[in-house]
């Protein structure tokens, strides 16, 4: 055999055996993804508890305007009281540190990616403006294998979109998947890997885009790992009343500093 026959012959192995182990990952995956998906289930159903209303009635002054756009975490799912859903918290939070009512108005859907975020935003009255938007969302589209540019394409136009209207935004990041237990190895390892890429190309954008990012894996994601019984709820999937209150306690900060800043 001579030596470009044998080179040719190793690379034509080495080709198939490339191509061998990326279809065994595949498959390795696609199941791992159905085990997930039977392990999680849906306990809670597909809706969030309706949590829109004006809080802190007791303060004086025209209520602030609270926008929740994304996905089941910004909707509240896995709350069982409205007040511990993730827009109540924020709502309850924002005014007791403004001193001023807050209207909450929750536009994010269960389930939703961020190509669903120009949908909801036309859901919303001609003539509505918020103070504050809060835009959480991403989960979904690491497990609907959405590329991240496409993702960061959406929430840049979102987020473009708000601000032209004059509402300050806050973009919560992609939490870390990799805090999901029932989600087995290597998949949960991935998920983690993709869930901070797509987190960190949110924030560029955020900034980009003139609003304020807060990185939730950075702000409670270890939390979530280290106790996972009491931040998760019955799905082991989304928060609980106290996984919403930590979430919430991250971001009201931001919150309050973009308020303050078109507040005289």
């Amino acid at each position: 055999m001579s030596s470009s026959t044998r080179a040719a012959t190793i690379a034509g192995t080495a080709a198939l055996a490339v191509t061998a182990v990326a279809l065994v990952a595949r498959t390795t995956l696609t199941r791992q993804a159905a085990i997930a998906r039977r392990r999680i289930g849906k306990p809670l159903g597909e809706d969030a508890i309706d949590a829109d209303r004006v809080w802190r009635r007791a303060y004086e002054g025209q209520p602030l305007e609270l926008l929740i756009v994304g996905d089941s975490i910004a909707a509240g799912l896995g709350a069982e009281r409205r007040k511990d859903t993730l827009g109540g918290r924020l709502a309850k939070g924002l005014a007791a540190r403004m001193h001023r009512p807050v209207r909450l108005r929750t536009v994010a859907v269960v389930g939703a990616d961020s190509s669903t975020l120009p949908g909801q935003l036309d859901s919303l009255p001609g003539d509505y403006r918020a103070d504050v938007a809060v835009i959480i969302v991403g989960g979904n589209d690491i497990t609907h294998r959405i590329p991240v540019s496409i993702s960061v394409r959406h929430l840049d136009a979102a987020i473009r979109r708000l601000r032209d209207a004059g509402t300050a935004v806050v973009v919560g990041t992609c939490p870390d998947l990799g805090a999901l237990r029932p989600v087995p190895q290597p998949l949960r390892a991935l998920g983690a890997r993709l869930s901070r890429q797509l987190a960190d190309a949110q924030a560029e954008a955020a900034q980009r885009s003139g609003a304020r990012a807060v990185s939730l894996r950075r702000a409670v994601g270890a939390v979530f790992i280290s106790h996972p019984d009491e931040m998760f709820s019955l799905d082991r999937f989304h928060p609980s009343a106290l996984g919403y209150r930590r979430t919430a306690e991250a971001l009201l900060p931001a919150i309050v500093e973009s308020v303050r800043h078109l507040t005289p």
